[in-house]
């Protein structure tokens, strides 16, 4: 099911403009998010084929099933709750059904978790030097041959270093460089990522080399002869690159997909923290500060300036994070005093998202 068939099927129940251009925050260069709800033909509910989201490709078009939408209200979902407190003039359509499901009555405690709490895991993903953004990451993808050591003493000579001059290991004296493709390994007893190292140098052993294959995810074992001396000792650390592997993954699959506008925006100020991220934690923090306070959600910002100030970079790290525990200790105040019910009321919501659904399907 498609965004398409909920519109050619007139299966939408609500559909805003979300995101920067809902909280005042958009600039002319501001992508527009769409958010909605809908209720799914009956056959599809009653049957097998509940689908509780559906969104485009890049996921700046989202909607959610009636029931879903109401139980992450219950929840105090950031998202869902700035969805139901969407500004007149960026409500597409509104089902007068909508009408039964009132911000007041989702509005509780739970948003010093839901609101606070999410902004604080963005706080520690925030520092610059734990981003990708800061991170470049070398195109040329490099080998398990990399993470490999040869014991030298007290300490370890990289592989690579060791293979090309092999007597800074105390062995091999005056081969000149070796090939990995003509390395013997044996595994050590009880020892971890560790194997005696040989050389054929007369390629008739039949060693398999150090690896087979430049992106081998494992080191090859060989058959060695008995009575054949070691040459060294070689240490794999296979969890660092394996771990490697992950984060390289992961980056050239973000470069692909980032922001030009936003990587370009951090690159200049130079700050190192995403300031696109710490805007939106801020927010969310100023956010749960006036529900507590004023029992009420207005997402249109009254401080559109200074959150594009941390937008642009235009803020220190130390005074942002400053800034963040200032208004954790408020909304920490305000917990305390609130009037707000700890939790919305569950079964009032439940009964009218029943009654929503026995109007849709009768």
């Amino acid at each position: 099911m498609t965004i398409q068939n909920l519109k050619s099927q007139n299966l939408l129940l609500f559909e805003v403009i979300s995101g920067s251009k809902s909280f005042g925050l958009n600039t002319p260069t501001s992508d527009t998010d769409i958010k909605g709800v809908y209720y799914l033909p009956k056959e599809k509910f009653y049957g097998l084929e509940y689908i509780p989201q559906i969104a485009n490709s890049t996921n700046d078009e989202v909607y959610y099933e009636i029931g879903r939408f109401v139980e992450l209200l219950l929840k105090n979902n950031p998202n869902i709750l700035e969805i139901l407190a969407t500004p007149e003039d960026c409500i597409l359509y509104k089902h007068p059904l909508m009408e039964k499901l009132q911000l007041q009555d989702f509005l509780s405690k739970l948003c010093k978790d839901s609101f606070a709490g999410y902004a604080m895991t963005q706080i520690k993903k925030a520092r610059g030097l734990n981003k990708k953004i800061v991170n470049p990451m070398a195109k040329e993808k490099k080998s398990l041959l990399d993470f490999c050591y040869v014991l030298k003493g007290y300490d370890t000579i990289p592989l690579r270093q060791w293979l090309e001059f092999p007597s800074f290991g105390g062995v091999a004296e005056g081969r000149g460089g070796l090939k990995q493709e003509q390395c013997g390994l044996i595994n050590l007893p009880n020892s971890k990522g560790m194997f005696a190292l040989f050389y054929d140098a007369t390629c008739t052993l039949g060693y398999k080399g150090i690896i087979q294959k430049e992106n081998s995810n494992e080191v090859s074992l060989s058959s060695v002869p008995k009575g054949e001396e070691p040459i060294g000792y070689l240490s794999v650390n296979q969890d660092g690159y394996s771990k490697y592997c992950k984060e390289y993954t992961e980056y050239w699959e973000w470069i692909e997909k980032r922001n030009g506008e936003r990587y370009n925006t951090n690159q200049q100020h130079g700050k190192n923290y995403d300031s696109k991220n710490m805007m939106h934690t801020i927010r969310l923090l100023q956010t749960a500060e006036q529900i507590l306070s004023t029992r009420t959600l207005n997402i249109r910002v009254s401080n559109r300036e200074e959150l594009l100030a941390i937008k642009a970079g235009e803020m220190e790290y130390d005074a942002l994070l400053e800034m963040a525990d200032n208004l954790i200790a408020s909304i920490e105040n305000h917990y305390t005093t609130s009037v707000l019910p700890d939790r919305p009321d569950e079964e009032k919501a439940i009964s009218n998202l029943i009654a929503i659904r026995e109007i849709l399907y009768k």
